[in-house]
């Protein structure tokens, strides 16, 4: 009787891939966790305990067939497994490498739960996706039949880059709109190296162009095309812009210099990776070699960014968060993985004011939490005269972001927006009331995971084909 492959969690425990030593990741923009060995990917995909309700796969946005494609991994079913888990998410590797498992899949898991440490979806999941890249398994769009109907996407990120693959495949004509000179949006320009390279996204967008998605980049629109030109092209356009405006840091001294965005320090630092000439970086005005930076924010974004100091061979690193270590927005695991790389994190403290033009210190506040607010998470209040300075030569602003007001800059006071500046958008299809016209993504959810873009892409994609197919059934009768 063949070996049981799966069920092993009760005597195999959970291992990771091997985690580059802090003092070695620290000083370059690698990837800082090694690929599984064939044999320790079946191992781990064999930990899974196949239960009845999966709530691995209720909690992801995607609801990946996750049991499935670790029993056929565990089996030595690689090809399929790879087959299934593309079937539902269109870059695998990348949700492999930058989904906050903890929160998601991995923090439901049921063995987890049960006190066995849960099964490394994630890490799998990047494994089966890189040796089907190795493999030649991945190849581009070929669709059955090509279509006439045409669909602009504004954006390249991922909810875009989503809906373009969907649409393609079903043979539909897409053009892809974005104002920088690369696809990808944040996963190229907004998320560093150490945790998804560059060459990972930048395949993934040459396998769209070869499957026959068209790029316009460097393409502003309002600017250099206007909305209704990309309207009137197309029989559908997708809103995915995402969400760029930098939510503004109040207190006296707050526009020194050596006072930057999040955005600004960790475009310049991968726009430095590609090779690209970066004219703030070499100024020295977004390097923070040599320097005591202090980090405001507790979400990914500001893990980014203390972690990419850390790279650049910061003198200090400082992260103020305004709540304790629990209610923090980011990933448990990235601060883990910044505390080993020497950030110092200040929980309960809040930016008052700056001193200095340029910056040369930042003037702290100690809160403590208090009453529950409405979404039942405790508010931070001031402990009076706890106040202190710390020095500081950059100051960088993670607070998140806000959606740009689209319908001033496209000229378009009918496109509908929320009292938060987010795209008004049908929830499961992505329709604004501007007929032919969809939203998917941060401009509708406001900053949120990559996940979650390409589960509103799919689902555009599909709304947008149901659409059409009913447009020709009627121009058929």
């Amino acid at each position: 009787m063949a070996k049981q492959p799966m069920l092993k969690f009760v005597s195999v425990g959970r291992d990771m891939p091997e985690k580059r030593v802090p003092n070695l990741r620290n000083r370059d923009f690698h990837e800082i966790y090694a690929e599984y060995a064939d044999e320790k990917a079946r191992e781990q995909a064999g930990r899974c305990s196949q239960c009845g309700v999966p709530y691995c796969q209720t909690h992801c946005p995607l609801h990946n067939n996750i049991p499935d494609w670790l029993r056929m991994t565990a089996e030595g079913r690689l090809r399929e497994a790879y087959e299934l888990s593309q079937a539902t998410n269109t870059f695998p590797e990348i949700c492999g490498r930058i989904c906050p498992q903890d929160r998601l899949c991995e923090g439901n898991c049921v063995i987890e739960q049960s006190g066995h440490g849960t099964v490394t979806i994630g890490a799998v999941e990047k494994y089966i996706t890189d040796t089907a890249w190795d493999e030649g398994w991945v190849q581009p769009i070929a669709p059955a039949a090509e279509r006439p109907e045409s669909v602009g996407i504004i954006g390249a990120g991922p909810g875009g880059l989503a809906a373009a693959d969907h649409l393609r495949r079903a043979g539909v004509q897409v053009t892809v709109y974005d104002r920088y000179d690369r696809g990808g949006g944040l996963m190229t320009y907004g998320i560093p190296g150490f945790k998804l390279e560059k060459d990972v996204v930048m395949r993934r967008m040459e396998q769209l162009e070869q499957g026959g998605v068209q790029f316009q980049l460097n393409c502003n629109v309002g600017d250099d095309i206007s909305f209704q030109e990309i309207r009137d092209t197309h029989d559908a356009v997708i809103i995915a812009t995402g969400v760029y405006k930098s939510r503004e840091l109040p207190g006296p001294g707050s526009g020194a210099r050596g006072i930057v965005r999040a955005i600004d320090y960790l475009t310049a630092s991968n726009r430095l990776g590609f090779g690209d000439s970066v004219p703030d970086f070499d100024s020295g005005e977004l390097n923070a070699e040599g320097k005591k930076v202090i980090v405001i924010g507790g979400g990914d974004t500001a893990m980014d960014c203390v972690r990419t100091a850390v790279r650049q061979g910061a003198e200090s690193v400082k992260c103020l968060y305004r709540r304790d270590r629990a209610n923090m927005p980011g990933s448990q695991r990235e601060v883990k993985n910044a505390e080993e790389e020497g950030v110092i994190f200040e929980w309960l403290a809040a930016p008052k004011g700056f001193k200095g033009d340029p910056v040369s210190g930042v003037m702290i506040q100690k809160m403590r939490l208090g009453t529950p607010d409405a979404t039942g998470r405790q508010s931070p209040e001031v402990i009076e005269g706890a106040d202190y300075t710390e020095s500081a030569d950059l100051v960088i602003k993670a607070l998140g972001f806000e959606p740009e007001d689209l319908p001033a800059l496209w000229e378009q006071p009918e496109l509908t927006v929320t009292g938060w500046g987010t795209v008004k958008a049908r929830f499961g299809s992505g329709e604004t009331e501007l007929e032919g016209v969809y939203a998917v993504g941060d401009i509708v959810r406001g900053a949120s995971l990559v996940v979650w873009a390409i589960r509103d892409g799919r689902d555009c994609a599909d709304a947008i084909l149901s659409r059409l197919n009913g447009v020709k059934e009627m121009a058929a009768e």
